[in-house]
């Protein structure tokens, strides 16, 4: 059973997720994707909970119910520093450590890593690099249309629609709620920062880039790209210089998915993840510890 958490930062942000399993069991963090929450990973926690393994979900900072930055602090530095406090309160120094982080959550971990983490393995969803910018340009569009929200959740059904065509429709719409706020006007809002779009998408690009030279150095750590074919943002050029800074780089490609995987393709997500991470990161007994 997972239980919720916060857990104030020495920045004033307060965090907060879910966390579940044996505390000295092996522990995967689940970071989200931009302008997502720490629902978007329900169906893979659970699968890893299953496992055997400890699981750390958490919002990061400007989403869901976790803190905004008074200062508009967004940086992938500030979030790696975010996500190394974290680590330090709530992971025992003995306990093998995997990242799995989808886009934004990705390139944190990416950064992290630049700066010197090394955890027992890291999972990337659908993000490089370098991803492609007609991707990047089309997530930014589709964040901040409707600026004024939502009147019923039909609307936002429709919106999520419009992006993700191929992904079905959802015949519950309460789930979309985990997602929202509510105003005191009655519509809904996407639950994250508008400011967190204020940076230019130039600007932010660039930030991913510069992970390429410090991911170079990272030869002791297994990784694991998961990539959905029918996403936008990550080509064949950002896997192809991915892998030249790491020649080990592992690839596990889901048809049918967009840049938004698990959501989109769950099972097949799950099952190469864990797979991946019962090689990597395995689960033991308390005997076996």
């Amino acid at each position: 059973m997972a239980e919720r958490f916060e857990r104030r930062l020495s920045s004033g942000i307060t965090l907060v997720g879910d966390v579940g399993g044996d505390r000295h069991a092996p522990t995967v963090i689940l970071m989200h994707g931009g302008g997502q929450t720490r629902h978007s990973w329900s169906g893979a926690m659970d699968a890893l909970l299953r496992a055997g393994y400890r699981v750390i979900n958490y919002d990061s900072r400007g989403h869901g119910e976790s803190g905004w930055a008074e200062d508009g602090d967004y940086r992938l530095s500030t979030r790696a520093a975010d996500l190394g406090e974290l680590l330090r309160a709530m992971v025992p120094q003995h306990v093998s450590l995997a990242l799995v982080g989808a886009s934004l959550g990705g390139a944190t971990a990416m950064w992290a890593l630049t700066e010197g983490l090394r955890p027992a393995a890291v999972v990337l969803v659908d993000i490089v690099p370098r991803p492609d910018p007609r991707g990047v340009a089309r997530i930014r569009a589709f964040m901040s249309g409707n600026p004024d929200g939502f009147a019923s959740l039909e609307e936002v059904a429709d919106a999520i629609a419009a992006y993700n065509p191929h992904r079905p429709r959802p015949k519950d719409l309460s789930g979309l709620e985990k997602n929202l706020r509510r105003r005191p006007d009655g519509r809904y809002q996407w639950h994250w920062d508008p400011r967190i779009l204020a940076r230019d998408a130039a600007e932010e690009l660039a930030e991913f880039e510069t992970t390429v030279e410090g991911l170079k150095h990272v030869r002791d750590v297994p990784i694991l790209l998961v990539r959905g074919l029918a996403s936008d943002v990550v080509n064949a050029e950002g896997v192809a210089e991915l892998r030249a800074a790491i020649p080990d780089l592992e690839i596990y490609d889901v048809g049918g998915a967009g840049h938004m995987v698990a959501g989109d393709r769950n099972d097949a997500f799950n099952q190469g993840v864990l797979e991946f991470l019962a090689r990597r990161v395995p689960v033991r007994t308390a005997e076996e510890r």
